[in-house]
């Protein structure tokens, strides 16, 4: 049985008259977005319009100027709580892991290579593969994925030590995708700790939570709820591990079938607080996160 909780993207973009579309994008900047628009069932629509979505900086519309697939090359991590909350689980990770991890690296429409870590976050978070593309790494780290007796989990921990490499490294598409239980987290942070190093790092926050899940207000609901939502990523519950297969393959199917939304900006001393896109259709669910205009790459 699966309750799946998806979180609903924000950012949006009206077509303003297509007479002053040339004079605008002489002068205007161009920003753009990785934007996943799936349908009623969750699956990811064929193709996108720029009449289906609507593209805002704070409350100002923008105009959206070209969408396309997105092809450029995602830099995936994947959290995996291995803590002793997650001693049942262990046998589903690796029979989950790897079809995920395939259905990566088989995806045609990328140019180059999507590169890929493992991060394990009992007792603190730890590297068992660094980004690569290579199967066969990948698929010895996932063999190294034992519970840990006696440990807690450090999500938030990982999440913030994750995304300041992100930061570093200048990944142009970051990904973080995070599996977890509902043990204990002793990371001892306040979710705003964790929230901002993820917006510096314009990583979409992808979240798989196994088991029931707590009714409690605290720091980490706080993470779960706003991360994947301010990132343009998504939040999902499986109430058993044996559920993980197919909410992975679900969600390979929608990263790897992204738009890039191309908009105009107006020339401004001051970025915008946030960026969001929001669908004209209601058959549409859209999610949306901001590229990184230092970051990005020249599409070949």
């Amino acid at each position: 049985m699966k309750n799946q909780r998806l979180a609903a993207g924000v950012v949006l973009v009206s077509l303003a008259g297509f007479a002053a579309t040339a004079h605008l994008a002489a002068q205007a900047q161009q920003r753009a977005l990785y934007v996943t628009a799936l349908d009623k069932s969750g699956n990811p629509v064929p193709d996108l319009q720029p009449s289906d979505l609507i593209v805002k900086e704070d409350d100002t519309t923008r105009e959206i100027l070209k969408i396309a697939r997105a092809s450029e090359p995602m830099q995936v991590v994947i959290m995996v709580d291995n803590s002793a909350a997650a001693e049942r689980y262990i046998r589903d990770y690796r029979e989950a892991l790897p079809m995920f991890i395939s259905a990566l690296l088989g995806d045609e429409q990328v140019h180059g290579k999507h590169e890929i870590a493992l991060i394990s976050l009992a007792e603190r978070p730890t590297i068992l593969s660094d980004y690569t593309s290579d199967p066969a790494r990948l698929q010895k780290a996932t063999g190294r994925l034992f519970h840990s007796s006696g440990s807690a989990v450090y999500f938030m921990d990982g999440v913030i030590e994750i995304s300041q490499g992100i930061t570093k490294r200048s990944n142009p598409r970051p990904v973080i995708v995070a599996i977890i239980t509902e043990g204990p987290d002793l990371s001892n942070r306040h979710f705003r700790q964790v929230l901002d190093p993820l917006r510096t790092a314009g990583a979409a926050l992808h979240i798989v939570t196994i088991g029931s899940p707590r009714n409690m207000e605290d720091d980490r609901n706080m993470v779960l709820d706003m991360g994947p939502r301010q990132s343009g990523g998504s939040l999902s519950t499986i109430l058993t591990g044996s559920a993980l297969p197919g909410r992975l393959k679900q969600l390979a199917n929608e990263i790897t079938h992204q738009f890039r939304v191309t908009y105009a900006r107006p020339p401004r001393l001051i970025p915008p607080e946030k960026v969001t896109v929001t669908s004209k259709r209601e058959d549409l669910v859209l999610r949306g996160t901001a590229i990184d205009a230092t970051r990005d790459q020249p599409r070949p």
